[in-house]
């Protein structure tokens, strides 16, 4: 089975709902994935936005949202979830607001895109203390065993 990763509240390529951004309540969209291999140890969660500050000329990814250490059998997170809704040794890392937790989509300027990617370990991420993005990419080396990712898209009202 493939590894797959959904939102009940926006499909591949469409518009996260304002409810999920800085002009909403700002909260994390559910999320839903299938298709975990039985020899996983831990999954981790990467929301950034690679359109930064403007599509047109980006010249960075934004990380909205840094999750690791997801239990392997834990298939979804809800909506609005944050540290005490996360699953018992889930740890969260810093976003680009330098933060613990999830950011949503605030665009500067024009639509971008948002990438809520999904990553498979072999291991569990040890040694970590509130970890940047990078810092979390670095000690996933060697030990991806699948990855899905679901891309939404956002705009900001009246630009």
């Amino acid at each position: 089975m493939t590894l797959s990763l959904n939102s009940s509240v926006f499909n591949e390529g469409g518009v996260v709902p304002s409810k999920y951004t800085c002009e909403g309540d700002d909260v994390a969209p559910p999320l839903e994935w299938d298709g975990v291999p039985e020899n996983a140890q831990s999954l981790v969660l990467i929301v950034d936005d690679p359109d930064a500050p403007d599509p047109d000329a980006p010249r960075m990814t934004w990380v909205h949202w840094v999750v690791y250490n997801l239990p392997s059998d834990v298939r979804g997170l809800p909506e609005g979830a944050i540290a005490d809704m996360l699953p018992v040794g889930t740890k969260q890392g810093l976003n680009d607001w330098n933060n613990i937790g999830y950011g949503g989509p605030c665009p500067p300027i024009g639509r971008h895109r948002y990438f809520f990617k999904l990553y498979v370990l072999d291991t569990i991420l040890e040694n970590l203390s509130t970890p940047t993005k990078a810092e979390v990419e670095a000690a996933m080396q060697g030990h991806v065993i699948a990855q899905a990712e679901l891309v939404g898209t956002y705009k900001k009202t009246g630009d």
